[in-house]
């Protein structure tokens, strides 16, 4: 599937990945409609693509979490020319911790954002799609941390699990409508949710975390590499698109060598727990 003339829906389009990805489809023909909750780096989006003799058919704030404004969204959308051709579901929020530091709040927060989110845009603009019969393609962004068990992400873990059973199911509903899906699942991608990650009872201006930060941002992909994956996804109707090879190897290693893939994420719990640890955060802390 090509973008030229496609409409194309891009949700956290105010930054990171979703941002870039609006940037790409732009290039390569796609008519824009673009949200965040964000307006104003979201308008900066905009005036970018525009500039670069972009298409924007609509662009406009909103909260993924919350049914009405997605609904609104639709509504405005749907007005400006009908369905759309792709979804891509890319906003998204983060926190991590130890399952005794995390609050109540942390949980919901990542389950109202990274899995409701997309399902209420799936809810709200795939029924057109189908009803326009001309196929199309969903894109849901899940993690790294919806594929394996990385140490302290059980509540966003929650999220992008979800995120990735929705996709299963929907990749083979889809597809008797000519509607791909496409499970994103990056690793580390250098955008602005690294700067802004809660990590519940540690203090982020100690220097364990900023060593850990840095090292993170050297391992980590580039925005613009992450939606070339994505737009490739799209392209050869690919189900599961990795952003980096080390995601990509850790996944293999989890299915075809259980033994060493445990080994692997009891040492990366150990070593977060070293570099994080209750003793290190409360010295930092006083």
């Amino acid at each position: 599937m090509r973008l030229d003339g496609k409409r194309v829906l891009i949700t956290g389009a105010a930054s990171g990945i979703g941002r870039a990805t609006a940037v790409g489809a732009a290039r390569e023909g796609a008519i824009l409609y673009l949200t965040d909750r964000n307006a104003e780096p979201l308008a900066a989006t905009v005036a970018t693509i525009e500039a670069a003799g972009g298409q924007v058919g609509l662009a406009s704030a909103a909260d993924v979490s919350d049914l009405a404004q997605v609904q609104s969204l639709a509504a405005a959308v749907h007005a400006h020319g009908g369905s759309v051709d792709v979804v891509m579901n890319i906003a998204g929020i983060s926190a991590w911790g130890t399952v005794d530091r995390l609050e109540h709040r942390h949980w919901r927060s990542m389950v109202e954002v990274n899995l409701m989110g997309p399902i209420h845009v799936i809810a709200s603009f795939l029924p057109a799609m189908i009803a326009a019969r001309r196929g199309g393609h969903l894109v849901n962004v899940s993690s790294a941390a919806g594929l394996i068990g990385l140490p302290w992400h059980a509540a966003y873990s929650a999220s992008k699990f979800g995120l990735r059973g929705v996709s299963e199911v929907l990749r083979f509903d889809l597809r008797e409508h000519g509607i791909g899906v496409s499970l994103v699942c990056p690793g580390g991608v250098r955008t602005p949710l690294t700067d802004t990650v809660e990590i519940a009872g540690v203090d982020q201006t100690g220097r364990a975390f900023t060593r850990m930060q840095s090292h993170f941002r050297r391992r980590a992909v580039t925005p613009e590499q992450a939606a070339t994956a994505i737009l490739r996804g799209v392209y050869r109707n690919r189900y599961l698109v990795y952003t980096s090879r080390d995601i990509q190897a850790i996944h293999l290693l989890q299915r075809i060598c259980p033994p060493v893939y445990v080994a692997l994420m009891r040492g990366l719990n150990r070593a977060m727990r070293r570099a994080l640890s209750p003793a290190t955060t409360s010295r930092a802390a006083a």
